[in-house]
């Protein structure tokens, strides 16, 4: 069964993926802060290691049936964070926030991860949900 959004569902679900981040975050304790800036949309601090993570929120929402479909991230994504990242002298992370019918999963990774996993294609990673 197809669900059917509202036409400002995307708006609507992206803001709420970058609060459940950073909900996340300082649920463990990490000074985190939302951002309005090309590449990246949250700023943290790692409590335990100090380190500073810039992080691309990327967040879907999946209708039945189509749960485990993978997250695609563009390759011009991926360099805007990483711009983003070194002009404010951060690693780069991403979150990837899958609204999947009955559960909302979370993954909050290094960048460097996504690209070693999922080896980028001609225009983008996709991030598998299985």
């Amino acid at each position: 069964m197809e669900i059917s959004k509202s036409s400002r569902h995307s708006k609507i679900a992206g803001d709420f993926s970058e609060a459940l981040v950073l909900c996340c975050l300082s649920k463990h304790g990490s000074e985190c802060a939302d951002i309005d800036h090309t590449g990246i949309d949250l700023i943290a601090r790692n409590p335990h290691t100090s380190e500073i993570i810039g992080i691309s929120v990327k967040g879907r929402t999946r209708s039945p049936g189509k749960e485990d479909t993978h997250v695609r991230i563009a390759k011009e994504d991926l360099q805007k964070a990483r711009e983003a990242c070194v002009a404010f002298g951060c690693a780069s992370y991403f979150a990837i926030v899958v609204d999947a019918a009955d559960c909302i999963r979370v993954s909050i990774t290094w960048m460097q991860h996504v690209v070693k996993l999922h080896a980028p294609a001609v225009t983008s990673v996709c991030w598998e949900m299985t």
